[in-house]
């Protein structure tokens, strides 16, 4: 008889789980051993592991939690385990949050395929409030500025407004300095972009009145930079809407809050999505 209970095959929420663990652990350590300045090999000598095994965590495959403690060590990190109610927690932060590195890099592929200058993760800075805007696009001709901010879940909404606002502010003012000159941009969209599923759609229409607060403005200017214009009319606009980063055939990849009331969910959650964009080979 065996000595160990069987286990049976893991469920595919489980299965996804598991994955974005997998993948927050690599980004962490591949993150630190850049920091470091270390290649892989210098990193798999001090751990004690091989090479191939640094690079398959780093690329988010699942191994060993002896492994996980191995390499953290080496570079100075504790690993740590709890299992957590998701009632009480939001979702992963950013740097461990795949489906949120997922829909930025579909945003971002789309606008550099039509030319623009795109940068991820772009810092800004005002007094005592220091940012970092999603997804910034500059169109130079313009020039005009469209920025998203993409999230995955809203655990809360106040939160979510006092950091959105700040950024509608003063973002634009920052990047102009940074990207094109002291007469800043032409116009200026912002776009509160929401993964499309259950979870979300409730938190939008339960506090829809502070989420239209958010985004006042009609999508026409986010629909010009979507289809490889710009807006027609200059100025500053925010709009909040739905995007679901897995692509379907004759269907909307996105929509605005006038479909708030009739738009069904796309994916139950926040698993869900994750498991259905590593079906894609997205995460």
């Amino acid at each position: 008889m065996s000595r160990h209970p069987r286990v049976s095959s893991a469920s595919p929420a489980v299965a996804a789980r598991l994955s974005a663990v997998a993948a927050g652990l690599g980004a962490q350590a591949r993150e630190a051993r850049l920091r470091r300045r270390w290649t892989t090999q210098r990193l798999a000598a001090e751990a004690g592991v091989s090479r191939t095994l640094v690079y398959l965590v780093e690329r988010g495959h699942r191994t060993t939690i002896e492994t996980y403690a191995r390499l953290g060590a080496a570079l100075g990190l504790r690993l740590e385990a709890s299992l957590d109610d998701p009632r009480r927690h939001a979702r992963p932060p950013r740097a461990e949050d795949p489906v949120h590195a997922a829909m930025v890099e579909l945003l971002a592929a789309r606008y550099a395929a039509q030319g623009r200058l795109v940068t991820a993760d772009e810092p800004f800075q005002h007094y005592q409030f220091a940012g970092r805007a999603d997804l910034a696009v500059i169109d130079p001709a313009g020039p005009d500025l469209l920025h998203h901010e993409v999230k995955t879940a809203i655990p809360n909404v106040g939160e979510l407004a006092g950091a959105w606002n700040v950024k509608r502010q003063y973002l634009a003012r920052a990047l102009a300095g940074r990207h094109v000159g002291p007469n800043g941009f032409r116009s200026v969209t912002h776009v509160l972009t929401v993964a499309w599923t259950a979870e979300c759609l409730r938190v939008l229409r339960l506090r829809e009145a502070s989420i239209r607060s958010l985004g006042p403005d009609d999508p026409a200017a986010f629909a010009a930079w979507w289809q490889g214009g710009v807006p027609a009319t200059p100025g500053a606009t925010a709009t909040v809407l739905l995007l679901d980063p897995i692509e379907r055939p004759r269907a909307a990849p996105w929509v605005g809050l006038d479909a708030l009331g009739s738009a069904r969910a796309r994916h139950a959650g926040y698993v869900e999505l994750l498991g259905a964009l590593r079906m894609d080979g997205r995460a």
